[in-house]
């Protein structure tokens, strides 16, 4: 069994970045199951206290800009900005965003709900499809953000796919990454395509795929429609898997020779050991579909700027606690404290 604790922690003095905090997972009494605490993260309501967006078109490409939802505080250059991204056919108004906005926004943070290209109704401002390996997006925004804003602190955060996209970003800067970012955190990080592809496919996560494959085809006939040059929409029943689509579109569309090509080039777990941002990964061993492999295990254990909390229970992106003082969702709140331990460190 591994214990709901950090997976490791060496001595302070050796890794200044390290924010040492107090953390434990108990999952709600009735929902100790990973389907349930998935559902229920998802589905339960919450209460929102975010004011109005600053809506923020951000050219991420020379053809392309994505759609960004901005909270500022009264003194936005001087406070930390939490930028957030979704995961697979998410948007700004995933509920994991709104809720990790709330909680940022309460804490003295400005928040920046960012979609990934093509989400969140944007399908007409990009020629492209989005996949798992554009985290030069992450990137985009985040230097627009300090240039336009004058920004001094930033830490970027991201949910399954969009996990992915920040790790993998985080990787990509090494030791170059802007000065202004001061951390990188994930949630459900779907490091490791190929293996969280196939999950996906097994007879009990079938339900979660066909969603995922539903929004993906309405998608891909929407782009049909407005580039009708590049793209043409498919028979729903045509394409049985998420590896398929990826196979068939994904990967063609965006220069890879395959999915096996895509997931392994896209996924962030090759760039783990040149993260040098102190980072923070919440998962739960009873995720559904998203798998951390021994080996990229490993490799975040190796590095020790990043902190891996495992947990034996809080599905995928759920991580629903009993309601006491708070709304109960648990890696959410962990986020957040991390990101004033390490604004205070």
């Amino acid at each position: 069994m591994v214990p709901e604790t950090a997976r490791k922690s060496p001595p302070e003095s050796a890794v200044p970045s390290r924010v040492p905090f107090e953390h434990g997972f108990v999952p709600r009494a009735w929902l100790r199951n990973g389907h349930l605490q998935t559902l229920g993260g998802a589905l339960l309501p919450r209460r929102h206290i975010l004011p109005a967006p600053e809506a923020r078109l951000v050219a991420v490409a020379e053809d392309t800009r994505v759609l960004c939802h901005c909270h500022w505080q009264s003194e936005r250059s001087r406070a930390l900005t939490l930028v957030t991204v979704h995961g697979l056919e998410g948007s700004s108004s995933s509920q994991y965003m709104i809720g990790t906005a709330n909680k940022a926004w309460a804490a003295g943070m400005n928040v920046v709900r960012m979609n990934m290209r093509n989400c969140g109704g944007t399908e007409n401002l990009t020629p492209t499809l989005y996949n798992s390996s554009m985290s030069s997006d992450v990137a985009a925004v985040v230097h627009n953000l300090i240039a336009d804003e004058k920004l001094s602190r930033v830490a970027v955060a991201g949910f399954s796919m969009g996990g992915n996209l920040v790790m993998k970003c985080a990787g990509e800067w090494g030791r170059e990454a802007p000065p202004q970012v001061e951390a990188v955190c994930a949630i459900s990080p779907a490091m490791d395509l190929a293996a969280s592809a196939d999950a996906l496919h097994l007879p009990a996560n079938r339900p979660y795929e066909w969603a995922f494959l539903l929004g993906l085809h309405e998608r891909l006939a929407r782009k049909a429609r407005l580039f009708p040059s590049l793209y043409r929409s498919y028979p729903l029943l045509s394409i049985g898997s998420l590896r398929e689509f990826d196979d068939r579109i994904t990967a063609p569309h965006g220069g890879f020779t395959g999915a096996a090509d895509y997931y392994a080039r896209a996924s962030a777990s090759r760039l783990v050991e040149r993260i040098a941002l102190p980072a923070l990964v919440i998962y739960a061993q009873d995720d559904p579909f998203i798998v951390l492999t021994a080996d990229t295990r490993a490799r975040i254990e190796a590095n020790p700027r990043i902190t891996l909390i495992e947990t034996r229970h809080g599905g995928h992106c759920g991580f629903l606690a009993s309601p006491d003082g708070y709304d109960g969702r648990w890696a959410e709140r962990l986020m957040v404290t991390f990101l004033q331990k390490i604004n205070r460190a």
